[in-house]
């Protein structure tokens, strides 16, 4: 058997089962390690008997980032603007639990068993849910699923504008068409037909287009600037560490440092948070967010204008080696 094609078979033999391995590590390490690290919560009340329960909180060493407020009014207006995740109230009445379940329905369940935990004796926790996750998708899970398809959306749109041997501004227009045309349409499904998000429709048909624009963008530009393989570093990137590591299943903050922090700088995590932001919350704490998405898009963007004008479309049209055009015209 000819040698080349020996080594292209022990080449699979060993790729697949290195991309196994590196899959299994990038989708269930961080969920086999979910807890709270640094997670932000509130607490209000009397001092006396808030100081008391912040200290049982702090007792879990590195899980909660605690957050003082004077009273109840206050943690509900930290928990609108996404400063904390939820907040436990002393009243005269017993403590009560302030969560967001559209924040994040995991984070919403782990707060009450620890508020159950550092409540006084005999205390019975009431539990309001301040901004609840949709009728529709009581447990995030519909909206947890929908990073991962648009993921490939992005993959795709960069890899088909390679493969088609785009170029330039040609290129930037079909990536910029096609992320808006895939805004438009998953928002008819999530927002019209399924409801598993709210807020303004045409708010969260531009926060999908540009997620998948950031995506699209990122693989084009990397596939201008490294070729064909460009591709595949694209595909790792926003796939298999960019989806696993968003964090919209569950919370950045709930994942292996520094796993949480990375995610949110890649545009699936940094897509996911902010279609939470304008679905869910009126926009509070979109800024950082758009921010990271537009980056990408930018850069994506740039590289597959200077990409373009390194590589002429006329290049395209050139015939095999050996080959010259101008026989074609002298017959």
């Amino acid at each position: 058997m000819p040698a080349a094609p020996n080594r292209r078979a022990v080449a699979v033999i060993l790729l697949v089962p290195l991309i196994v391995t590196l899959s299994l590590w990038a989708f269930s390490w961080p969920a086999a390690r979910i807890a709270p690290r640094d997670l932000p919560v509130g607490v209000a009340g009397a001092a006396p008997a808030a100081e008391q329960l912040q200290r049982r909180l702090e007792q879990r060493e590195g899980a909660f980032e605690i957050h003082r407020y004077a009273d109840a009014t206050e943690a509900r207006t930290a928990i609108e603007d996404r400063v904390v995740y939820g907040a436990v109230v002393i009243t005269e009445s017993g403590p009560e639990l302030l969560t967001a379940s559209a924040a994040s329905p995991v984070v919403s369940q782990l707060l009450t068993g620890a508020a159950e935990g550092a409540a006084p004796a005999g205390a019975v926790l009431r539990v309001t849910d301040v901004v609840a996750a949709p009728r529709t998708d009581p447990r995030g899970a519909a909206l947890g699923a929908s990073i991962l398809p648009l993921a490939l959306a992005g993959v795709a749109a960069g890899a088909m504008v390679t493969l088609l041997r785009l170029r330039g501004a040609r290129a930037a227009l079909t990536l910029a068409g096609a992320a808006g045309l895939v805004g438009i349409t998953a928002t008819a499904v999530a927002h019209s037909w399924l409801g598993v998000v709210t807020g303004d429709w045409w708010t969260d048909a531009g926060v999908i287009g540009l997620t998948v624009l950031a995506i699209a963008s990122g693989v084009g530009g990397l596939a201008a600037l490294a070729g064909t393989k460009g591709i595949g570093l694209g595909a790792l990137l926003m796939v298999l560490l960019g989806n696993s590591f968003s964090g919209v299943t569950s919370a950045p903050e709930l994942l292996p440092e520094p796993v949480g922090a990375i995610g949110q700088w890649l545009p699936p995590g940094a897509g996911g948070s902010l279609l939470r932001s304008t679905a869910f919350f009126d926009g509070a704490a979109a800024g950082g967010p758009a921010l990271v998405l537009t980056a990408w898009a930018a850069a994506g963007l740039v590289a597959v204008l200077s990409g373009g004008r390194r590589q002429p479309e006329a290049a395209d049209t050139a015939g095999p080696p050996g080959h010259r055009p101008e026989a074609v015209l002298t017959g």
